[in-house]
């Protein structure tokens, strides 16, 4: 069994002040793994003064090993900082940076041979849904990490609807379970040696709130959660909550 996942993705907020927080105000807990993912510039603070109470992560890495490319941080850089994962394919960096599924992928496999956890998203906007195209949109995004998933190393898939991103409107547990099941589904088809290994986690206005419906079907494996993150209490809630659902 393996243990349920919160992430913690700061988007571009916070402060060193919210960094020495969390750490202040963190109660580890031993069945339930927890990365935050600061803005890069926290990363290190965050690092130094965690002491392994949780993980660290980033929220991009670049394509790239090096080079001349003005503002990217590459995949081995933020290893040998100690961090531990690395966010990927995120909504927002498809939307608003113009990231494709093949310079995702490219990311993801940079990622994992670094030795960082590639967490890769994948989601559907308002229109893909409303025209049925939701499954068929995923199952493209995940189906663009095939070579990826056909290596070793740890790697999770966070289902982000796009139409419950930052807008307080969270998919209802029946339209996220079923949208994760069809993960599943296409993992096997895809990965089928490791398909079952990989952790599917939800991210869409995961708050204190919601989160005990949420961790109640076994689909759910964690959970990457935006603005509840940056509120240490929320946060601490949701940690609540996945040590009681226990492990998946």
């Amino acid at each position: 069994m393996a243990k349920r996942l919160v992430i913690a993705n700061w988007k571009m907020n916070g402060s060193l002040a919210l960094a020495d927080e969390m750490v202040a105000g963190f109660a580890a807990q031993s069945n339930v793994d927890v990365i935050v993912v600061p803005p890069a510039v926290f990363v290190s603070r965050l690092i130094e003064r965690a002491q392994g109470s949780f993980e660290v992560g980033l929220q991009d890495v670049s394509q790239f090993d090096n080079g001349a490319h003005t503002g990217d941080v590459s995949a081995s850089m933020a290893a040998d900082l100690g961090a531990t994962a690395a966010i990927v394919g995120h909504s927002e960096r498809r939307d608003e940076h113009g990231e494709s599924d093949a310079v995702i992928a490219a990311k993801a496999l940079k990622a994992l041979a670094a030795g960082l956890m590639p967490v890769i998203c994948v989601g559907e906007s308002l229109a893909e849904r409303e025209s049925h195209q939701a499954e068929a949109r995923v199952r493209a995004q995940i189906e663009a990490q095939i070579d990826c998933l056909a290596l070793s190393g740890d790697i999770a898939i966070a289902y982000e609807p796009l139409w419950a991103i930052g807008t307080g409107k969270s998919a209802s547990a029946a339209e996220a379970v079923a949208m994760l099941k069809e993960i599943r589904k296409v993992l096997r088809e895809v990965a089928a040696d490791r398909a079952d290994q990989i952790r599917i986690l939800y991210g869409g206005s995961v708050n204190g709130e919601n989160i005990a419906g949420l961790f109640s079907h076994e689909e759910i494996q964690g959970v990457l959660v935006g603005g509840a993150s940056l509120d240490t209490e929320q946060f601490a809630a949701i940690i609540r909550a996945a040590e009681k659902a226990g492990p998946v």
